[in-house]
């Protein structure tokens, strides 16, 4: 076992200014062992035992989510951890085993006491190593909050682009196939002869029709009542595949009384080319309108995340309106609000005038409170969202209200306390309200207030609309 001196002990950069003899004490009053490899120095859940020195070997700290282990950092040699000076928690959070032969240094946690009173300069050593832990901690917990949130939004837009993407590869591949029987359609409507000014009428019908079809939505019984009556007309006029085309008729809004504008101009021998040609142009309009909607849906998701992560603008505030961050962070969380039939009201102001912020940093705010509102109505696998906005005085007003279980009363006070959190292990660090409050008290100086009891929860957030 490696001998443990004062000159070794300030290698330790937090202990070379504390004095020869607080080190010696230190060392005289603190336990020597080895640790084999994977003992436990620490367990997540169990009192802490004292102030523990690697002398040398590794600890591995880590924390299990789901059932999964999760490795966090390596403790390596002349590293300080556990109870600290002044430090409340004396419950170990996470997971601390020996990676190979390990030898411990370890200061009671019964003398620490002593040591405040009577060694001033190695008490504060010791604090000054809790404080760069609290920061290190804060920074591994927010970064692996951001992880957390992107993997919701990834998830989330991996659903949303993959729809649109399915189905522009759907309609191109069949309208690839449908274009290649366009030379047999080509030959039998070339073969039909038929009057120069009949052929003008039938374009000009069949232009009016489109043009002025307002598409209104029907029921299912009244396609099916309406798709009925056009394939006995078909099947009156002795059109070949008349019950087929029927329905493609139907989606594009015909009537059994535009068909007979039609077949007006025409004669039995030319009827059923004709129609089969009206028919594949609407079936060809139809695929290249469904491959143009989800291209834009495409487009507006990517304009959404753009705008949503703020990438195509600089860090600065500038003015700005509030509802254009939420509604792009409703369309980032669509995939996980239909997921759990959650019904979203929106009310915004139209009269609010644009707010100086810093947008990338005001969606955070909406996506944790969003995110955190679908979370809690999950549990009832459906719930009502309402988002509203309105000016008062020089402040805006944005209310996010939910119909979820509520927040208990007792811990209320505690919801913005930085890593507290209701949620379960793997579901949350408790940094998110934290890092809401941050934004909103310190970056734009406004303010964040909750009610909640059973079924409705309220979080009310006002930011001046003009910040110096």
């Amino acid at each position: 076992m490696q001998q443990v001196t004062t000159e070794w002990l300030k290698g330790i950069e937090s202990l070379k200014e504390v004095p020869d003899q607080q080190l010696q004490w230190l060392i005289d009053n603190s336990r020597h062992y080895i640790l084999n490899d994977g003992d436990y120095l620490f367990e997540k859940d169990q009192p802490i035992s004292g102030t523990h020195v690697l002398v040398s070997g590794r600890v591995r700290l880590y924390y299990t989510q789901n059932g999964v282990r999760r490795e966090l950092v390596n403790m390596l040699s002349r590293e300080i951890t556990g109870y600290l000076p002044y430090s409340r928690g004396k419950i170990a959070q996470l997971y601390g085993d020996a990676v190979g032969n390990t030898q411990i240094m370890t200061f009671p946690i019964e003398k620490s006491l002593e040591m405040i009173k009577n060694h001033f300069e190695l008490t504060q050593a010791l604090v000054h190593v809790m404080s760069n832990r609290v920061r290190e901690s804060t920074a591994l917990l927010q970064q692996n909050e951001k992880m957390m949130a992107l993997g919701k939004l990834s998830a989330g837009l991996a659903h949303e682009l993959n729809n649109p993407a399915a189905s522009i590869v759907r309609n191109a591949s069949s309208l690839k196939q449908h274009l290649l029987a366009q030379p047999e359609m080509f030959a039998r409507l070339v073969a039909v002869h038929m009057d120069v000014n009949k052929v003008s009428t039938v374009k000009e019908k069949i232009t009016h029709i489109f043009e002025n079809k307002s598409k209104v939505k029907l029921t299912l019984r009244q396609r099916n009542q309406l798709g009925d009556e056009l394939a006995d007309w078909f099947d009156e006029h002795e059109i070949e595949n008349g019950y087929d085309m029927a329905e493609n008729f139907v989606e594009q809004g015909f009537e059994t009384a535009d068909l007979d504008a039609i077949y007006q101009c025409m004669d039995q021998k030319t009827v059923s080319p004709v129609f089969g040609w009206i028919h594949d142009t609407l079936i060809s309009e139809k695929m290249v309108a469904d491959i143009h909607d989800a291209s834009q849906r495409i487009a507006n998701l990517i304009t959404s995340i753009k705008t949503f992560t703020h990438m195509d603008r600089g860090a600065d505030r500038q003015f700005a309106h509030i509802d254009t961050g939420i509604r792009n962070t409703l369309t980032m969380l669509n995939h996980k609000i239909k997921a759990n039939n959650i019904i979203v009201t929106e009310e915004y102001d139209t009269n609010l005038p644009e707010v100086k912020m810093l947008v990338g940093e005001l969606n955070q705010v909406w996506t944790n409170l969003i995110d955190n509102a679908v979370d809690a109505m999950e549990e009832h696998g459906k719930g009502h969202l309402h988002i509203r906005t309105r000016q008062d005085r020089e402040f805006a007003e944005i209310t996010i209200t939910d119909d979820g279980p509520g927040i208990p009363h007792d811990v209320q006070s505690r919801i913005f306390d930085p890593f507290f959190t209701t949620k379960e292990m793997g579901k949350g660090t408790g940094m998110g309200l934290e890092v809401v409050q941050r934004i909103v008290k310190q970056q734009h100086h406004g303010s964040i207030k909750v009610h909640s009891e059973p079924g409705h929860t309220e979080f009310i957030i006002c930011i001046p609309v003009n910040i110096d």
